[in-house]
């Protein structure tokens, strides 16, 4: 007890810090009974609505907007400058129709899971995402969070063994591919090519099956079986769909896709509506990803094997908070409450700081990050499965 009060005497923040981690280190197991949840459950379809409409109608404004830039005569130069802080708000609302869609994705902004699922579509043609397909995803990262002998994260993380079992050009290309400035030419890849290029592989390999099982069919002399081969022959999905529902909405996604960029190619023309429109997702995806990957890979982040892995431990201690101005937060959906979103999945975004200062108490072993921190979360990108830690990759 004197040391401390020296130390406080000395350096009350100091004195502060050893009391906290005193107080961490001595609390109990929680449990979700522990905490509040129950009354932000509560889905509210005006609410719901205001988000949509204050995200949309800025969004077709901008592009309106934009349109009257690039009509004037002005110099390219002129236009240009004019042009920024359109792609920056596109940007901006571009990440916020991502989270809008996310929060669809667990049937948590509007009260029915068809509204969910209308809006949640719409919302994925924006960014050019099948939702359906990304939700199903998501979950299982929900699911297990913090077990990262199943789920590897964003980047497909590493154990320490598998590292070392590369050769000195894998662990080069690891370490390059997961540069924070891959964020931009993955996020490029995320958004615009992968969702396509899905369809390409998923249809490809639908048809090579069927003719597969055709041929085989047709030399065993089994032409009365033939009909019956799309019973048995299921698509092959990869990251998109695990059933046909899945692969009619991506079908569905890619032309309505394609379709609004062909009206955008002829109103905007070609080569600039390609540009400015992959200037802006490329950012967006960016935005998100890097969110996405610091909200999970952090120094002393709960990192488990399934043996030892707790589903709430990986929600409190597997998730860190943001602590970022208030502007950024309204354009993410207020997702840098992450540990009482994972705690709760079903809790809308409208609701989650109320829930978070609710529970604030309980929430002291949580990761909280300033934008400060982002830049140092990049470097954990091993996972040391003998010791469950994730580590600094040297």
């Amino acid at each position: 007890m004197n040391f401390e009060i020296f130390y406080c005497l000395l350096n009350n923040q100091y004195f502060l810090k050893i009391v906290s981690i005193k107080k961490k280190r001595n609390m109990p197991k929680l449990n979700r009974g522990n905490f509040l949840i129950k009354p932000f459950l509560k889905r509210n379809n005006i609410r719901a609505s205001y988000q949509i409409i204050s995200t949309i109608f800025p969004i077709i404004s901008i592009w309106l907007i934009v349109h009257q830039i690039i009509i004037q005569p002005f110099p390219l130069l002129i236009k240009g400058f004019l042009l920024v802080p359109f792609i920056v708000l596109l940007t901006l609302f571009s990440s916020r129709t991502f989270s809008l869609m996310h929060d669809c994705g667990h049937n948590s902004l509007f009260t029915k899971r068809k509204l969910n699922r209308f809006f949640g579509f719409l919302l994925g043609l924006v960014n050019g995402i099948p939702q359906k397909s990304w939700s199903i995803d998501h979950a299982f990262h929900h699911r297990n969070n913090g077990n990262w002998e199943i789920y590897k994260g964003p980047i497909d993380v590493l154990s320490l063994e598998d590292y070392e079992s590369l050769t000195k050009r894998e662990q080069i290309f690891y370490k390059v591919s997961r540069n924070w400035m891959m964020l931009f030419p993955g996020g490029f890849f995320y958004l615009v090519l992968k969702p396509r290029l899905g369809l390409v592989i998923i249809i490809f390999n639908f048809i090579k099956d069927i003719l597969e099982e055709t041929f085989i069919k047709i030399k065993k002399r089994e032409i009365s079986q033939l009909l019956a081969i799309n019973s048995r022959v299921k698509p092959p999905f990869s990251d998109y769909g695990d059933n046909f529902s899945e692969l009619c909405e991506l079908v569905i996604n890619n032309i309505v896709v394609i379709i609004g960029w062909i009206f955008m190619c002829k109103w905007l023309g070609l080569v600039f509506f390609l540009s400015f429109y992959s200037i802006v997702l490329t950012l967006s995806a960016a935005i998100l990803i890097c969110v996405f990957f610091v909200q999970h890979n952090y120094e002393n982040a709960y990192a488990k094997n399934t043996k030892n892995w707790d589903l709430i431990d990986g929600a409190i201690l597997g998730s860190s908070n943001l602590d970022i101005p208030n502007w950024l937060n309204w354009f993410l959906a207020d997702i840098s409450f992450h540990s009482i979103h994972h705690l709760s999945e079903r809790i809308p975004n409208y609701n989650l700081r109320a829930c978070h200062k609710a529970n604030i108490h309980l929430l002291q072993q949580s990761k909280f990050l300033k934008l400060s921190d982002f830049s140092n979360c990049f470097k954990y990108i091993i996972w040391d499965n003998k010791n469950e830690k994730l580590i600094p990759i040297s």
